[in-house]
């Protein structure tokens, strides 16, 4: 065997190998990180992997009775160089595949990718999926949708998004988010990603939640929140005010007794430079409704509630001192 043919078999051998463990619905975060490394080290190892994806998506597609005829047929060894042209023309046959009753659904394995979604400072925007789940995106969200035979993935990378997910109970609805994993099959939730870490929020249904250290929450159900910190620890489940988290796809801040550290943290996700608190009034508690397209108005009335004041600092920012 040729030296190219021997690599070409070893990658091959690794892309089936991580398409096996991805499977798995234990796989722990700190493992997908590891398959991701891999897949991003070459680009043959993401045309190996890629192709079994659309093999195992274009398979689910032929009918039973054709696959039966498959896997009774002789089987006979192929040569090294023609196993690839053999799962690429198995992929081109498996683009046009006859349904029950005649009918022709037309499927192009080669077009399966990841789609990915994002929003601007001050931007909201909605997503509906092919199953007709739904992403409301806050501002600053960046997104990534995969969808396969099995699962259903969105990736997090940054920002807020509100899920409002279609029941399928053979295919789970996953949410990566940092050092955190959420799993459901069809319910209401909010995940966050930001410096510190994941929260998430339920509406309405049941999500399980992992983090890096493979640990996992209780059930949430609806009115349960959850964080799970930067380096990947789940806190306690707890109960939360949905509403107010849930406010933002209304176009509101809503805050209730909580301390002016927080208020400044999301205040800032809101302006073009981050709003700042110091120490010592960092621990005052907050109450009021805002409209977040309007955060000036929040700093104009602090001082009306508060003994504080808002300073400009030399790099345009804002920052929340004493009285």
């Amino acid at each position: 065997m040729k030296q190219a043919d021997s690599a070409d078999c070893k990658v091959r051998d690794e892309a089936a190998r991580w398409f096996s463990r991805n499977r798995d619905p234990e796989q722990g975060i700190d493992e997908r990180r590891l398959f991701e490394s891999w897949l991003a080290a070459d680009a043959s190892h993401r045309s190996e992997y890629r192709l079994l994806e659309r093999m195992w998506i274009a398979v689910d597609l032929i009918p039973e009775q054709r696959l039966r005829e498959f896997c009774t047929a002789e089987v006979r060894p192929l040569p090294v160089r023609s196993r690839r042209r053999f799962l690429q023309g198995t992929l081109a046959a498996a683009a046009s595949v006859v349904l029950a009753g005649g009918a022709t659904y037309v499927f192009d394995p080669f077009s399966l990718r990841g789609e990915s979604y994002a929003t601007q400072l001050g931007e909201r925007r909605q997503v509906t999926l092919a199953d007709g789940s739904t992403l409301d995106l806050n501002g600053r969200t960046r997104i990534t949708v995969i969808y396969s035979a099995d699962r259903r993935l969105v990736r997090l990378e940054a920002g807020e998004a509100m899920f409002g997910v279609t029941p399928d109970k053979a295919r789970p609805f996953v949410v990566e988010a940092g050092a955190g994993r959420v799993t459901v099959t069809g319910t209401r939730f909010n995940v966050r990603r930001d410096a510190s870490g994941v929260r998430v929020a339920v509406e309405s249904g049941r999500v399980l939640v992992v983090g890096e250290q493979g640990e996992a929450s209780r059930p949430l159900l609806g009115g349960d929140g959850v964080r799970v910190a930067a380096d990947g620890v789940v806190g306690p489940v707890q109960r939360i005010d949905i509403a107010s988290i849930t406010a933002w796809r209304e176009g509101k801040l809503i805050f209730n007794d909580v301390p002016l550290a927080e208020v400044a943290q999301e205040v800032s996700r809101y302006r073009e430079l981050p709003l700042r608190v110091v120490p010592e009034v960092a621990d005052l508690r907050f109450s009021s409704v805002f409209r977040a397209d309007d955060t000036n108005a929040l700093l104009a009335a602090l001082p009306r509630i508060l003994p504080v004041k808002v300073r400009t600092l030399p790099d345009g920012s804002s920052e929340i001192i004493p009285f």
